[in-house]
């Protein structure tokens, strides 16, 4: 069998259904017209079309003529040999040359469809034409018309099926491309929430656990002599877990957090700076410069926490005598600065081993507090600088610009 035999394209139940009742169809009419005493021997012409359609109809029920290309040309080879019969008992075999067209098309390859074809042609009109007695062009034009429709319609019918399945190649690696680009981006929404996540725990569960700590302990010093002062520091501690607690609750529904759902940004930090003095005993200070104006929620969260984080790392590493907090509202743009007279680091030491021991922005609670306030600020296209030295205090800046018009901020800051 020839080597370009395409791929066996699927026909439609239908399609295929037409085909057989085509066949069966002209052959039946052959008959009826023998019977009728137009063309051919009656007994002859029934015994060849009965053979032919039994060879017809046993070619679908042999699975192999479907799947084997040898089989296929043997079963079409004899279906071939008795539609000679049927040609030889009567002219009217010429209309089955039509449906066999289509099937050598369909079953062999392309250039032994395209000769089976042309044979069959071929065939049909010798036929005709020595039933007619005339040999002319008249008995040719209607085979060779048939078999060039068949051709055309079998070949654009595979070229459009072959355009159909590169298609469906294409929507099936566009749709394997999307579901991977899904899973990218949510494998990135996944690492996105989870650095949100560390930095709103670095910047309240863990600043408030310290201050737990630091509180209980000084709970347990003043225990002996000094209940009423244990007292005030066990309830300062029981008031910090509750902070905490809320703070845990609403920034896992990433909500505002509690200071500010119904303050301004400067009252919150006034509070914060008055928690961090009672708490630590670190003197705090608040200083509010410019003209104040509403900012967008992302921007007064961001400033909230690092300024949180910063106090935070001041009271436990810098050994401050005092510290310094100013917000600064200035034309398009908006300033936090912590500023701390205590130990100091080196920057770029907490930097290369991302851990430290210093003031506002030191890294030594692991390293992530310098990485998580830089991420916060940039996160708002704002700058984040840290300068320090050791024994020179700390001074940590952070500015960010300010929309023209801050959707989201709340009416009434002052």
């Amino acid at each position: 069998m020839a080597t370009d035999r395409p791929r066996t394209t699927p026909v439609a139940r239908v399609l295929r259904v037409c085909l057989h009742l085509l066949v069966a169809g002209l052959l039946a009419l052959a008959v009826v017209r023998a019977l009728a005493g137009r063309d051919g021997d009656p007994a002859a012409v029934a015994a060849a079309a009965t053979a032919m359609a039994a060879v017809y109809a046993a070619g679908p029920l042999i699975g192999a003529v479907g799947r084997s290309g040898r089989a296929a040309a043997l079963w079409l080879a004899l279906l071939g040999v008795t539609w000679v019969g049927v040609l030889v008992a009567t002219p009217d075999g010429v209309w089955v040359a039509f449906p066999l067209y289509f099937l050598e098309l369909h079953l062999l390859g392309r250039r032994a469809g395209v000769a089976a074809v042309g044979l069959t042609a071929v065939a049909a009109i010798v036929a005709y034409s020595a039933h007619q007695h005339t040999v002319g062009v008249a008995p040719a034009i209607g085979p060779l018309l048939g078999a060039a429709f068949a051709v055309a319609t079998v070949f654009g019918y595979q070229a459009l099926y072959r355009e159909s399945e590169e298609r469906r190649g294409l929507i099936d690696e566009l749709t394997a491309a999307r579901a991977d680009l899904a899973a990218a981006h949510h494998a990135a929404g996944v690492l996105a929430e989870r650095e949100r996540l560390a930095r709103e725990i670095h910047d309240t569960l863990a600043q408030s656990l310290t201050s737990i700590q630091l509180l209980l302990r000084a709970a347990q010093r003043a225990l002996p002599d000094r209940t009423g002062a244990a007292g005030e520091y066990v309830e300062q501690a029981r008031q910090a877990a509750q902070d905490n607690l809320d703070e845990a609750r609403r920034f896992v529904r990433a909500l505002t957090p509690p200071a500010l759902e119904s303050d301004t940004l400067p009252v919150a930090l006034e509070r914060l700076c008055a928690t961090t003095s009672a708490r630590s005993g670190l003197p705090v200070r608040l200083h509010v410069l410019g003209e104040r104006v509403p900012l967008p929620v992302p921007h007064e969260v961001a400033l909230l926490r690092i300024a949180q984080s910063a106090l935070g790392n001041t009271v436990r590493h810098a050994g401050a005598g005092r510290a310094e907090v100013t917000l600064s509202f200035m034309a398009g743009e908006v300033a936090l600065d912590v500023v701390d007279d205590g130990a100091g680091f080196d920057p770029e030491a907490v930097r290369t081993r991302t851990a430290g021991g210093g003031g506002a922005g030191d890294g030594g609670d692991g390293g992530y507090g310098l990485p998580s306030m830089r991420a916060r600020a940039r996160a708002l296209g704002g700058s984040f600088a840290v300068e320090s030295a050791p024994g020179e205090g700390t001074a940590l800046a952070v500015l960010l610009p300010v929309p023209g018009d801050a959707g989201g901020t709340k009416e009434g800051a002052s």
